[in-house]
Protein backbone atom coordinates (compact mmCIF):
# COMPACT_ATOMS: atom_id res chain seq x y z
CA UNK A 1 0.00 0.00 0.00
CA UNK A 2 1.06 3.42 -1.13
CA UNK A 3 1.06 6.61 1.51
CA UNK A 4 0.54 10.16 0.12
CA UNK A 5 4.23 11.07 0.64
CA UNK A 6 5.32 7.96 -1.22
CA UNK A 7 3.20 9.32 -4.61
CA UNK A 8 4.42 12.47 -3.78
CA UNK A 9 7.80 11.27 -4.21
CA UNK A 10 7.39 8.70 -7.16
CA UNK A 11 5.19 11.86 -8.93
CA UNK A 12 7.91 14.15 -8.55
CA UNK A 13 10.66 11.42 -9.96
CA UNK A 14 8.49 10.40 -12.51
CA UNK A 15 8.05 13.85 -13.84
CA UNK A 16 11.61 14.71 -14.12
CA UNK A 17 11.89 11.77 -16.11
CA UNK A 18 9.10 12.71 -17.90
CA UNK A 19 10.63 16.09 -18.57
CA UNK A 20 14.01 14.63 -19.86
CA UNK A 21 11.94 12.40 -22.24
CA UNK A 22 10.36 14.71 -24.19
CA UNK A 23 13.46 16.98 -24.33
CA UNK A 24 15.49 13.92 -26.32
CA UNK A 25 11.49 13.62 -28.12
CA UNK A 26 11.58 17.71 -29.21
CA UNK A 27 14.98 17.18 -30.27
CA UNK A 28 14.77 14.73 -32.61
CA UNK A 29 11.57 16.52 -33.56
CA UNK A 30 12.92 19.66 -34.35
CA UNK A 31 16.10 17.94 -35.86
CA UNK A 32 14.22 15.77 -38.26
CA UNK A 33 11.85 19.03 -39.10
CA UNK A 34 14.77 21.43 -39.35
CA UNK A 35 17.23 19.47 -41.30
CA UNK A 36 14.03 19.39 -43.99
CA UNK A 37 13.43 23.40 -43.62
CA UNK A 38 17.42 24.04 -44.54
CA UNK A 39 17.80 21.93 -47.03
CA UNK A 40 15.22 23.01 -48.85
CA UNK A 41 15.74 26.84 -48.09
CA UNK A 42 19.49 25.95 -49.66
CA UNK A 43 18.54 23.61 -52.21
CA UNK A 44 21.79 21.46 -51.37
CA UNK A 45 22.66 19.01 -48.44
CA UNK A 46 22.00 19.62 -45.33
CA UNK A 47 25.98 20.53 -44.35
CA UNK A 48 25.98 22.74 -46.96
CA UNK A 49 23.06 24.87 -45.87
CA UNK A 50 24.89 25.16 -42.48
CA UNK A 51 27.90 26.19 -43.87
CA UNK A 52 25.91 28.71 -45.84
CA UNK A 53 24.60 29.83 -42.79
CA UNK A 54 28.02 29.77 -40.81
CA UNK A 55 29.61 31.49 -43.48
CA UNK A 56 27.01 34.20 -43.43
CA UNK A 57 26.37 34.52 -39.37
CA UNK A 58 29.45 34.78 -37.99
CA UNK A 59 32.87 33.04 -40.01
CA UNK A 60 34.18 35.93 -42.00
CA UNK A 61 36.32 33.97 -44.93
CA UNK A 62 37.74 31.18 -42.33
CA UNK A 63 40.17 28.69 -43.34
CA UNK A 64 39.11 25.66 -44.69
CA UNK A 65 39.93 24.57 -41.62
CA UNK A 66 38.28 25.78 -39.46
CA UNK A 67 35.19 25.78 -41.49
CA UNK A 68 35.81 21.97 -41.07
CA UNK A 69 35.99 22.61 -37.27
CA UNK A 70 32.60 24.69 -37.10
CA UNK A 71 30.54 22.05 -38.96
CA UNK A 72 32.51 19.06 -37.58
CA UNK A 73 33.63 17.55 -40.95
CA UNK A 74 37.02 16.15 -42.10
CA UNK A 75 39.17 18.25 -44.18
CA UNK A 76 38.05 16.06 -47.35
CA UNK A 77 34.66 16.31 -46.63
CA UNK A 78 34.98 20.13 -46.29
CA UNK A 79 37.20 20.26 -49.66
CA UNK A 80 34.08 18.56 -50.95
CA UNK A 81 31.72 20.40 -49.41
CA UNK A 82 33.46 23.82 -51.08
CA UNK A 83 33.63 22.68 -54.12
CA UNK A 84 29.87 22.09 -54.59
CA UNK A 85 29.63 25.78 -52.73
CA UNK A 86 31.71 26.96 -55.38
CA UNK A 87 29.77 24.62 -58.70
CA UNK A 88 26.27 26.08 -57.17
CA UNK A 89 28.32 30.26 -57.26
CA UNK A 90 27.77 30.55 -53.44
CA UNK A 91 31.08 30.71 -52.25
CA UNK A 92 34.60 31.00 -53.43
CA UNK A 93 38.21 30.13 -52.47
CA UNK A 94 40.93 32.82 -52.07
CA UNK A 95 44.47 32.27 -50.86
CA UNK A 96 46.42 34.09 -48.08
CA UNK A 97 49.38 36.18 -49.42
CA UNK A 98 51.70 33.22 -49.18
CA UNK A 99 49.73 31.18 -51.47
CA UNK A 100 49.72 28.34 -48.88
CA UNK A 101 45.99 29.48 -47.06
CA UNK A 102 42.98 28.47 -48.45
CA UNK A 103 39.74 30.57 -47.18
CA UNK A 104 36.46 30.65 -48.21
CA UNK A 105 33.30 33.31 -48.85
CA UNK A 106 30.13 33.79 -49.76
CA UNK A 107 29.13 35.17 -53.01
CA UNK A 108 25.92 37.48 -53.37
CA UNK A 109 24.24 34.62 -54.48
CA UNK A 110 25.76 32.52 -51.65
CA UNK A 111 24.27 35.68 -49.33
CA UNK A 112 20.77 35.17 -50.60
CA UNK A 113 20.70 31.27 -49.82
CA UNK A 114 21.96 31.69 -46.63
CA UNK A 115 19.61 34.02 -45.49
CA UNK A 116 16.89 31.69 -47.13
CA UNK A 117 18.51 29.53 -44.42
CA UNK A 118 17.96 31.46 -41.73
CA UNK A 119 14.65 32.48 -42.42
CA UNK A 120 13.79 28.72 -43.15
CA UNK A 121 15.18 28.02 -39.53
CA UNK A 122 13.53 31.07 -37.73
CA UNK A 123 9.92 29.84 -39.64
CA UNK A 124 10.42 26.40 -38.41
CA UNK A 125 11.38 27.22 -34.55
CA UNK A 126 8.12 30.45 -34.47
CA UNK A 127 5.97 27.52 -35.52
CA UNK A 128 7.36 24.99 -32.54
CA UNK A 129 6.79 27.74 -30.30
CA UNK A 130 3.63 28.68 -31.85
CA UNK A 131 1.48 26.96 -28.58
CA UNK A 132 3.30 29.17 -26.08
CA UNK A 133 2.48 32.18 -25.10
CA UNK A 134 4.90 35.20 -25.21
CA UNK A 135 5.31 34.80 -21.70
CA UNK A 136 5.92 31.21 -21.85
CA UNK A 137 8.21 31.62 -24.91
CA UNK A 138 10.61 34.31 -22.75
CA UNK A 139 11.11 31.90 -20.21
CA UNK A 140 11.68 28.79 -22.00
CA UNK A 141 14.07 31.22 -23.81
CA UNK A 142 15.95 31.46 -20.56
CA UNK A 143 15.67 27.92 -19.68
CA UNK A 144 17.19 26.79 -23.47
CA UNK A 145 19.87 29.02 -22.40
CA UNK A 146 20.92 27.95 -19.19
CA UNK A 147 20.91 24.21 -21.22
CA UNK A 148 22.58 25.11 -23.76
CA UNK A 149 25.30 27.11 -21.58
CA UNK A 150 25.97 24.20 -19.54
CA UNK A 151 26.46 22.04 -22.90
CA UNK A 152 29.39 24.25 -24.23
CA UNK A 153 31.83 21.70 -25.05
CA UNK A 154 35.90 22.22 -24.19
CA UNK A 155 38.16 24.43 -26.70
CA UNK A 156 38.72 22.37 -30.23
CA UNK A 157 35.60 20.64 -30.47
CA UNK A 158 33.84 20.40 -33.58
CA UNK A 159 30.22 20.94 -34.65
CA UNK A 160 29.69 24.06 -32.68
CA UNK A 161 26.73 25.14 -30.93
CA UNK A 162 26.02 28.23 -32.92
CA UNK A 163 26.73 26.84 -36.06
CA UNK A 164 23.01 27.71 -37.50
CA UNK A 165 21.91 30.42 -34.94
CA UNK A 166 20.69 33.64 -36.09
CA UNK A 167 23.47 35.75 -34.02
CA UNK A 168 21.23 39.00 -33.77
CA UNK A 169 18.02 36.94 -33.02
CA UNK A 170 20.12 36.01 -30.35
CA UNK A 171 21.54 38.94 -29.09
CA UNK A 172 25.67 37.87 -29.37
CA UNK A 173 26.18 41.54 -30.60
CA UNK A 174 24.54 42.91 -27.62
CA UNK A 175 26.47 41.06 -25.45
CA UNK A 176 23.02 38.76 -24.76
CA UNK A 177 23.49 35.17 -26.15
CA UNK A 178 24.03 32.88 -23.06
CA UNK A 179 26.20 30.63 -24.81
CA UNK A 180 28.40 33.15 -26.40
CA UNK A 181 28.96 34.59 -23.04
CA UNK A 182 29.24 31.35 -21.06
CA UNK A 183 32.10 30.50 -23.62
CA UNK A 184 33.92 33.77 -23.55
CA UNK A 185 33.84 33.34 -19.59
CA UNK A 186 35.39 29.83 -19.98
CA UNK A 187 37.47 30.54 -22.98
CA UNK A 188 35.83 28.31 -25.01
CA UNK A 189 34.91 27.62 -28.56
CA UNK A 190 31.00 27.53 -29.65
Amino acid sequence: MTTPSTDARWGAARGERQATNLLGALALALSDRLEGAVTEAAGLAESDAIALSALHQFLDSPRVDLLAQVLGLSSSGTVRLVDRLETAGFARRTTGADGRVSSVELTAAGRRRAVAVTGARRALMEEALGALTPAERRRFGELAGRILAGLIRPPGATRWTCRLCNLVDCGRPLGRCPVYEAAKARNREI
